[in-house]
């Protein structure tokens, strides 16, 4: 069973697909570019954190680099 907070998260989640899905209808390069600003701010707001768990195409579209474990 599903708590509240949980049911709270998932509407929201849902409605942010939701609104991807209709901005991507318009200009799927417009996406790609929120999604990556969204990424990039979202990685400085963790310290650097996020990057280590994204793909590295994912990394590099969002110009976040390599993942520390990457690095020399």
């Amino acid at each position: 069973m599903m708590g509240p907070e949980q049911a709270a998260t998932e509407d929201d989640a849902a409605e942010l697909i939701a609104q991807l899905k209709e901005l991507a209808g318009a200009d799927p390069a417009d996406v790609r570019q929120v999604v990556a600003e969204v990424l990039a701010a979202l990685d400085r707001a963790a310290g650097g954190a996020l990057r280590e768990h994204l793909p590295e195409t994912i990394r590099l579209d969002a110009g976040l680099g390599p993942a520390a474990s990457a690095r020399p």
